[in-house]
């Protein structure tokens, strides 16, 4: 999936401006997004106001991400390691952002089956990118910090999204039953013992979100995922403060060589 610095460096602020302006779209629109969700609920239905809370921090993760990737030089050895790393990502950012956009038009027209399939594509592809091709955060750069932050919150709420979009669009109205509240303890807490802190947060936000979501759906179901987001948290913590996950002898971080890298521009 490899592409040229110069295709990256406006394939990137395109998919945000595109994925920017159809959020606009979906707030502004009648119905809007929040009506659509509050005719559709099901058993993974979680606060709204919680996704909102999300993204607005996460998108200005995303506008210093896209400065840094503009602002690095390739034909500086120096940067260019840095560089191809936040390159490497933009194809999945891409995707993840005109995914996003195309799910909101059909979110709004109620059509929750296709929009479910946007969803689908979205959340695996930054999953995939996250376990199979993120190196290990380098706290000593910045660029690799933003890149991390960026994907695997973009993972993160993509669980999230999954769950929620594929529950209203074949189950709506339904409460979870015992095989759904036994996966879901099961999900989470064996992809908590695989996180770091910024993918495990994520996971602990989506419980606390579907948990605040369902306490006016099904008070029982909205404590049990709360107890999940308090075991969640706490095998996060346990796992990450016995194995610090960045820049330590067992993190996976190597330093890359950045002088015999060809100049792709």
């Amino acid at each position: 999936m490899g592409i040229s610095y110069s295709t990256a460096k406006w394939m990137a602020p395109t998919s945000f401006l595109i994925d920017f302006a159809a959020q606009q779209y979906g707030m502004l629109s009648k119905p809007n997004m929040k009506d659509i969700h509050d005719r559709n609920l099901s058993f993974f239905s979680p606060q709204p106001f919680f996704i909102a809370g999300f993204f607005f921090p996460q998108q200005l993760f995303q506008l210093a991400w896209l400065y840094r990737l503009y602002k690095l030089d390739p034909k500086k050895p120096g940067e260019r390691g840095e560089l191809d790393q936040m390159v490497d990502f933009v194809p999945y950012y891409s995707v993840g952002n005109l995914c996003i956009a195309t799910w909101m038009v059909f979110w709004n027209s109620e059509r929750l089956d296709i929009s479910n399939i946007f969803v689908i594509i979205n959340s695996l592809s930054q999953l995939y990118y996250v376990v199979a091709k993120l190196p290990a955060m380098n706290t000593n750069s910045t660029s690799s910090i933003l890149t991390n932050i960026v994907s695997k919150t973009f993972a993160g709420i993509g669980v999230l999204d999954l769950l929620h979009n594929g529950s209203v669009a074949f189950a709506k109205d339904q409460p979870a039953t015992t095989m759904v509240k036994a996966l879901t303890g099961v999900g989470f807490g064996l992809a908590s013992a695989a996180s770091d802190w910024i993918f495990g947060g994520c996971l602990v936000y989506d419980l606390v979100a579907l948990a605040v979501g369902q306490s006016a759906l099904d008070s029982g179901w909205s404590k049990t995922l709360g107890a999940y987001a308090v075991g969640s948290a706490a095998i996060v913590a346990a796992k990450n403060l016995a194995r610090p996950p960045y820049n330590g002898p067992n993190s996976g971080y190597t330093k890359t060589a950045t002088d015999d890298v060809q100049d792709r521009v």
